[in-house]
């Protein structure tokens, strides 16, 4: 798609919005969630990033490739492969400077869907195309099969029944891939356990800044989660609060006060109502633009649900075990805390 035809294509679809006002009753009740979760492909418009990371959408979204030399895209089914262009620059480009760096290359989690929006499942952010999560495991040296991808377990960098690093687990090289990750400057923050956090604070070294970018936040103990800046070009974008300038090493509150364990009630407690889902009122009024955009292609095929990836050997990535990871163990229960705000 020529970027004219985009260009008219997304004016087109604002227009229509403008001109028809409100929604469709349908709509206004349905959760933004599922309308969101229908789309199958971007909106073919100029790529913007319409609201916040947990409230919002994106237009002209880009795919992951399912496969590179140094990335494999996982759990393919729930098409959530798609970003701002810069976001999947960062990923292509950290997983090539990860493997550089003793990494033996990136598994992919979430990205967003084709158009950004609530996702059914899994996350509250994720909507805007400028957050990604990446596996805390290293990439196999062989391509994993499309059920390999669906089924694979997470693999918690936490010790069974703690909320503190598995020493048996922990490779310095988890803090090089961390410390890399946080080095561009297009990264506005790093979601990690605070267990995970602890063990960076503690194992930093002289070099601190990095770490200001690693901020503890709710589960995250299997995969870490990059966050990046809003881009130019995306007026409708709105920025998180700063980090700061300290290196949030100061974890006293998550270890005595949010990780503890509730109190038992010493009577019942009394039924919370469940907050309404969003509905596509509550969003920017761009994203029913969005919602509404003819089909664009994301700039890479998406791959087809039953393909299998080929069994091949990636050349650039080191097996782990040669590199001295523990092998993965029983899947265990680890303490999750309960709600995860905004990640």
């Amino acid at each position: 798609m020529t970027v004219f035809r985009a260009r008219l294509c997304g004016s087109l679809a604002l227009l229509a919005a403008s001109l028809l006002g409100g929604l469709p009753a349908e709509a206004q009740s349905t959760p933004a969630k599922t309308l969101f979760a229908a789309q199958k492909l971007p909106a073919a418009m100029p790529t913007q990033s319409y609201g916040f990371y947990a409230k919002g959408c994106i237009a002209g979204a880009e795919a992951l490739p399912s496969d590179g030399e140094t990335w494999q895209a996982m759990r393919l089914s729930r098409n959530r492969r798609y970003g701002h262009p810069a976001t999947i620059a960062l990923i292509e480009r950290l997983s090539r400077d990860a493997v550089a760096d003793g990494w033996p290359g990136l598994l992919v989690g979430d990205i967003g869907q084709p158009r950004g929006g609530p996702a059914p499942s899994g996350h509250a952010s994720h909507q805007i195309g400028l957050d990604a999560d990446i596996w805390l495991q290293p990439m196999p040296n062989r391509r994993l099969s499309y059920e390999e991808r669906e089924d694979k377990e997470f693999v918690s960098l936490l010790k069974k029944g703690s909320n503190y690093v598995d020493e048996d687990r922990w490779n310095p090289v988890y803090a090089r891939l961390l410390k890399r990750a946080a080095s561009y400057p297009e990264v506005q923050r790093i979601f990690v356990h605070p267990g995970i956090k602890k063990k960076l604070c503690e194992t930093a070294g002289r070099d601190r800044s990095w770490l200001n970018k690693i901020r503890a936040n709710w589960g995250h103990d299997s995969h870490f989660h990059i966050r990046l800046y809003c881009q130019p070009g995306s007026p409708g974008c709105e920025a998180q609060r700063s980090t700061g300038t300290d290196d949030g090493c100061d974890l006293k509150w998550w270890f005595d006060v949010a990780l503890k364990p509730a109190p038992k009630p010493t009577k019942p407690a009394k039924p919370v109502k469940p907050k309404p889902p969003m509905t596509l009122a509550d969003m920017p009024k761009a994203c029913r633009a969005v919602l509404n955009a003819p089909d664009g292609d994301g700039g890479t095929t998406v791959a087809a649900s039953t393909a299998e990836a080929p069994a091949t050997i990636v050349p650039q990535a080191a097996s782990a075990a040669a590199l001295g990871f523990a092998p993965p163990p029983a899947i265990a229960r680890v303490p999750i805390p309960g709600e995860r705000p905004m990640n």
